[in-house]
């Protein structure tokens, strides 16, 4: 029997046919970060159906962190997370349950995140933990806004490690990823705006022309990592947008560029920052420009500790066997707002396998993009599993 066709064993029958139903849907019904108003009533509810005897509270405005009991009142408290918030793009899966509002959809695999972090909750409040486990539903994680708001309302203080789970299309039903080490990047936006002198397109020595130093400046923020970082040194620059001018005869006064930087070493990131200020200025004083540069602080990378790791691979070991688990195989340089988390306390971030027998390997953030329902059972199953085995592990800790 494959991954694949035991699946849905991993949790019982009825339970397995009611977060498909959820997910259903949730991915009918999208909302967008910081608007997750409706998924948050669902899921309430949800909680209310499956795991009763859970308290559950609101945080971060549209979010949810239900407390499952566990055997012992005062043993270790661990938590578990599933992001919410859906993507502005239109659909274009044709699946039966896509999406009813116009230019929003799942297309990150949050819906299934929610609906197995629901599940692992029924799971516990029908097998509990030693101690209690925090089942966090968050919203915002497209934004890099919501964990750092979770964290922020003091709902996951008491929280000694935290684990969760993304879904992934390029692994199979059944298959799981939980690598030691950086699992994703940190994700840092700028802004460059360079400001010149306009003038008529046909006199430019009249001008000071922004957009020319804007095309030298695209090309030689490239050799920040080609120049700058050694070779192995994982770190992107990528220019998303770029902006000026409103009419083809007119030098204008000001060019915009604005994207992301990344890496997985905090070494690393506090270089790419440092070098694209300088980069940025010296290029536009080179053309006579001034160049105002904003960058922020998104979310840091995503690194999965030895110890917590353990906990997750045990889990999946005992649920699907060691065939299951799988390496990532290249290293990840998306951002993922989980990382605020492990700032704070260990945990392990997992990948789960998506993709159906003989489906496309469909990238996320795709307008095609959808996750295989069997794919819910194993979350489910795996993220509880985990949650009993790192709070049996530091309860022991403790003793």
């Amino acid at each position: 029997m494959s991954a694949h066709d035991s699946a849905p064993a991993l949790v019982p029958a009825p339970l397995d046919a009611t977060l498909r139903e959820l997910r259903h849907e949730l991915h009918r019904h999208p909302e967008l970060s910081g608007a997750e108003h409706r998924t948050r009533d669902v899921l309430r509810a949800a909680l209310g159906q499956l795991a009763p005897a859970a308290s559950v509270v609101t945080v971060a405005g549209t979010g949810l962190v239900a407390r499952v009991r566990g055997r012992d009142p005062s043993a270790p408290v661990v938590a578990l997370r599933g992001d919410i918030d859906a993507l502005p793009i239109h659909e274009e899966t044709g699946l039966p349950f896509r999406s009813e509002v116009p230019g929003v959809m799942h297309a990150c695999g949050h819906d299934v995140h929610a609906a197995w972090t629901v599940g692992a909750a029924a799971l516990l409040a029908a097998a509990p933990a030693v101690g209690d486990v925090l089942v966090v539903l968050q919203p915002a994680e497209e934004t890099g806004e919501g964990a750092a708001a979770v964290l922020a309302s003091g709902a996951l203080d008491e929280a000694r490690a935290i684990f969760g789970a993304h879904v992934d299309r390029r692994f199979a039903v059944g298959q799981v990823v939980a690598d030691v080490g950086p699992l994703a990047a940190s994700a840092d936006g700028f802004e460059i705006e360079l400001v010149g002198r306009g003038a008529h397109a046909a006199r430019p020595h009249e001008a000071l022309d922004p957009i020319v130093g804007a095309g030298q400046l695209i090309v030689a923020l490239q050799s920040i990592v080609a120049r700058r970082l050694a070779p192995a040194e994982a770190g992107v620059v990528t220019i998303g947008m770029v902006s000026a001018g409103t009419a083809p005869n007119v030098i204008p006064e000001r060019a915009r560029l604005a994207g992301t930087l990344r890496a997985v070493e905090p070494r690393t990131r506090e270089r790419l920052r440092l070098e694209l200020r300088r980069v940025a200025i010296g290029v536009a004083a080179a053309h006579g420009l001034e160049a105002r540069v904003t960058l922020g602080y998104g979310t840091p990378p995503l690194v999965n500790l030895p110890h917590a790791t353990a906990w997750a691979r045990e889990a999946a070991t005992l649920l699907l066997g060691e065939h299951a688990l799988v390496p990532l195989g290249t290293l990840n340089l998306a951002g993922e707002d989980f990382a605020f988390y492990l700032e704070r306390m260990p945990g392990c971030f997992l990948r789960i396998g998506a993709r159906e027998p003989g489906g496309e390997t469909i990238p996320a953030h795709s307008p095609r993009f959808y996750a295989a329902d069997e794919s819910i059972a194993v979350g489910a199953a795996v993220l509880a599993e985990t949650a009993r085995i790192a709070a049996a592990a530091l309860a022991a800790e403790r003793s």
